[in-house]
This record gives structure tokens, sequence and C-alpha cells, in this order.
């Protein structure tokens, strides 16, 4: 599929807008026109819309979409249906031009449905990351250089030269700069890279590792608008970030832990990428300024690897994550990942790993947990979490997005406040008065 077709702007873009007016005018011109059954189209369009406001209420009810739906989703999809079946008359009642305006209607009608689903949503910018599929052009690697320095001042010792770039690059690891994979198979990675990344003669800056939620691929638009923003304010400092595949396909679950059944997905990301990571980009070596970070599903890894893994990852970041890994399957996860063996399923869990680690395995480790207020499916288990880290030793920071609910709207509040409150723990930002 043409690259420009799947790398398209559906959210921050007038497309929702073009086509809900189309589809309203459609409407409109089926119900005006000679012979007109204006009562007729109203009851078949408020009927079917009412069905299918009740079949989205019902489904919310069964958790088929674990969790509640964003309010505007529903009224999207209801609205939506509505006037495809105001356009379903017009199709079949004559004249021709009425037909044919009909046959628009409902094209648009569904198109400006699924658009407003997906912008209620706010996650997914893209037709790319709606299929899971990587349409970012093959990153080009800037050379690794001999800058020396201590990290922990960099804020204060960096001076950015003239004529660095404004915003950050964001581009797909694959061909010669794919991170091997091992015994998995996911998705090529994003890379992000700062200003600061892009001048001759870089400092060495710190790594970030993020997981995005399911279903998703490894989609860098939301982290890397936070990340230029903080960079902007920052004198186009940031960390490098490579936003990986934790789940291979977007309706594939591996529950964050290496498996016969779908690979050693652990592995990829514990070692395979932070090898990588040394060896090819200008990232600081010491771990401590290496980040693990995640939303929804992506953030129940994080805090799981965080937690298990302090020798590889000295902060972690996770954004609406799951209690645990596999909390909304618990059963099915229990016996395709861990093949029955339900001790060793509740032995991942984040907080029964803090719970275990000797005193002192998180001193000076950072855990950052965020949610939205009204987020009652994944909120109460991202508190949970974050008192657990609070009494494992970490220096735990949290933040609630006032009436945020589990949609984009609320991974961008949480990253922009997310990332600053990071920054001191990364040496790009003076610490906390």
């Amino acid at each position: 599929m043409n690259k420009f077709v799947l790398s398209f702007e559906l959210i921050d873009s007038p497309l929702l807008i073009i086509c809900a007016v189309v589809a309203g005018s459609g409407v409109v011109a089926v119900v005006v026109w000679p012979r007109r059954r204006p009562i007729l189209t109203g009851v078949v369009a408020v009927a079917a819309g009412v069905v299918m406001f009740v079949v989205a209420k019902v489904l919310e009810a069964m958790d088929t979409f674990q969790g509640p739906l964003p309010g505007a989703a529903i009224w999207w999809a209801s609205g939506a249906v509505a006037a495809a079946a105001a356009g379903v008359v017009g199709i079949c009642r004559a004249p021709w031009p009425r037909r044919i305006i009909g046959v628009v209607t409902v094209l648009a009608a569904l198109l400006s449905g699924g658009l407003g689903v997906n912008s209620s949503y706010g996650v997914t910018h893209n037709l790319a990351a709606i299929l899971g599929v990587q349409a970012l052009d093959p990153a080009s690697l800037p050379p690794q250089t001999d800058v020396a320095g201590d990290p922990s001042t960099l804020y204060r010792t960096w001076q950015p030269p003239a004529g660095m770039p404004a915003k950050g690059t964001v581009s797909a690891l694959t061909g010669s700069t794919k991170i091997p994979t091992g015994q998995y198979a996911p998705r090529d990675a994003s890379l992000y890279l700062p200003p600061a990344a892009q001048v001759a003669d870089p400092p060495a800056l710190p790594l970030l590792v993020f997981m995005m939620g399911q279903p998703g691929s490894p989609d860098p638009t939301a982290l890397a608008k936070a990340l230029d923003t903080f960079a902007a304010q920052n004198n186009g400092l940031a960390p490098i970030a490579i936003v990986v595949d934790q789940l291979t396909a977007p309706d594939r679950d591996p529950a964050c832990v290496d498996s016969a059944k779908y690979g050693a997905v652990s592995t990829y990301i514990n070692q395979l990428v932070p090898q990588w990571a040394q060896q090819n980009l200008n990232i600081v070596t010491d771990h401590r300024y290496w980040t693990i970070g995640g939303f929804s599903n992506g953030g129940s890894c994080a805090a799981l690897y965080g937690s298990k893994h302090p020798d590889v990852w000295g902060q972690l970041l996770d954004v609406m994550g799951n209690e645990f890994p596999g909390s909304e399957h618990v059963s099915q996860t229990v016996s395709d990942v861990y093949n029955g063996d339900a001790a060793a399923f509740q032995a991942a869990k984040p907080s029964v790993i803090m719970a275990a680690a000797p005193a002192g395995t998180y001193t000076g480790h950072t855990a950052i947990f965020t949610w939205g207020s009204a987020d009652t499916t994944f909120g109460p288990g991202q508190l949970a979490n974050s008192q657990a880290a609070e009494a494992a030793g970490f220096t735990t920071l949290t933040y609630v997005v006032d009436g945020g609910g589990h949609t984009g709207e609320t991974l961008d509040a949480s990253l922009a406040w997310a990332i600053p409150a990071l920054a001191p723990a990364l040496g790009l930002a003076a610490p906390a008065s």
C-alpha cells in the first residue's frame, strides 16, 4: 500500500470533519429530494442509530472492549449508523441521482464513524498503526562520538550549536539497522532522535525504550510529540527513544515473558535491544540513565521489566498499564504462556517481584505511574502498583489525569507530565528543589 496513505494523519487532520460534512449533506439530500419521505427516512435512521447505541452499551457491559468505551465513540458509531441507514433509504428509492447520493452517504457515514471512534480513543494516528504495519522511512544512524562528560549535569553543560534542528526525527529500524530479534518475531521497531542527537559531536543521551498498547504497533507518534515538546524547552535535549513491539501482532499478547507459543519477547527487549542500542546509538552507557516505559499493555511490560531487571533499567515509566501482564485474560494467559502453571503466572506479577526483592534493590530507581481518574479498569491497578513500588524502595511518582479515561488524550497528558518529571533522574533537567 502507498506509504503516503499508510502514514496520513487521521486524528489531527480535517479528514473526519470532511467525511462527517459529506455524510450529513447526503442525509439532507436524500430527505429533500422529490418525492420526499422525511418521516419514513427519519424513523429508519433514528431506529438504526438507537439499535447501534444499545448494541454498543450491551457489548460494553459484557466487557467486550476490555474497559469502558469513550463516550464520544458510542455517539460517533450511533450517528454513523443512523446516517448510513438514511443513505440506504436513498439507494432504495428513485430517481438515480438520489441513489448515487445514497451510496456516497453510506460510504461517508461509515468512514466518519470509523474515524470518529478512532479519534475518541486518540491513540492510532494513521492507517499503518491501525493495521499494525511499519510505514516510516528506514533509519539512518548518526555516527557515535567520544564526547565525554558527567551525564547527571548534561542539562547545565550542554550548549546547542547553531543550526540544530527544531524537532526530532522518527524512522524505522529495518534492513541494515534492524535490531536482532533472536527467538522472537517482532515488527520493526521505531527510532526517535531528539534535536541534540542530530548535530555534529552530539552529547551522549539517555535511552528510553517504550512499548505501545494492544491492539497496537511500534508507533512513535505520541511519544515523539511529548519528547519534541520537552526538547523545545530544554535546548534540544531529550532521551533517544526506541519504540519496540512486545506483541508481534495486534491480536496477540505474549504477556511480556518468553514462552514456547509466542517466542522470547523478554530476551529481545531486556537483552538484545539494549545490546544493539549500546553498540549503535550515542547513548549514556550507565544504565541508571536507561528507562523502560510503556502505555497500557506496554505499561504492564514496563512494570514487569523495571522490577525484574533493575540491573538493565534504571528508571520505569508505566502509563495506564495493566496491573499485571495478562490481567484481561488470566486463564488464557496461564494456559498459552505458562503451560497451565498458575504459580509461575502469579510469580511474574510486578507487585510480587517487587515485594520479593532484597532491601536496597531499587535504591536510586524512579518509578512513574500515570492513569486517568475515570479509568476504572486500569486505574486501580496503577494505584496498587505504585504503592507496591514505593514499599519496595522505588522513588515513586504518580500522576492522575483529571477526568481522563483509557484514551490517547490521557496518554498525551501523561507523557507531557511524565517526561519532565523523569528528566532530573536522566540529567536532562535540574533536580527538583
